[in-house]
């Protein structure tokens, strides 16, 4: 038979897994975005899932190369913390930043929210990779 683990020894290893809480030095630990990135023949898209998230509270930087995505979610519930069981969703700030593996055109970028999903898509840029020169004799 298996022995039950008290409830304050679930609670504590929760505490330490939590995002979201301040660090020894009493400042406020960022998460980080989880994202997923593909391409279509046509753009990149960047998609994460951001339920409870305000567009207000998003801010999204695109340059022809990176995308950065940082905001913050706030706690809706009013528990305290010593009355939760398991404490593993995110509450707090977050940033996500990554390369592009392609060059991108930041102007005609576009994010959008819907059912809990940001989408970000950024159309790629067309050019050519080889050029051939012709020289001129002068």
């Amino acid at each position: 038979m298996t022995e039950l683990q008290p409830q304050e020894d679930i609670i504590q290893e929760n505490e330490e897994l939590s995002f979201g809480q301040s660090d020894d030095l009493g400042e406020e630990r960022e998460g980080q975005l989880a994202i997923d990135v593909y391409q279509t023949p046509e753009e990149i898209v960047v998609e994460s899932p951001i339920a409870a998230v305000d567009s207000d509270d998003l801010e999204i930087n695109i340059t022809s190369e990176s995308v950065s995505i940082k905001g913050s979610r706030a706690r809706q519930s009013k528990a305290e913390d010593e009355d939760y069981f398991y404490q593993e969703c995110y509450w707090g700030k977050f940033s996500r930043s990554i390369i592009l593996p392609q060059e991108i055109d930041p102007e005609r970028s576009e994010a959008r929210i819907a059912n809990g999903v940001l989408m970000i898509t950024m159309p790629k840029l067309k050019k050519q990779k080889q050029r051939r020169l012709k020289v001129r004799i002068d």
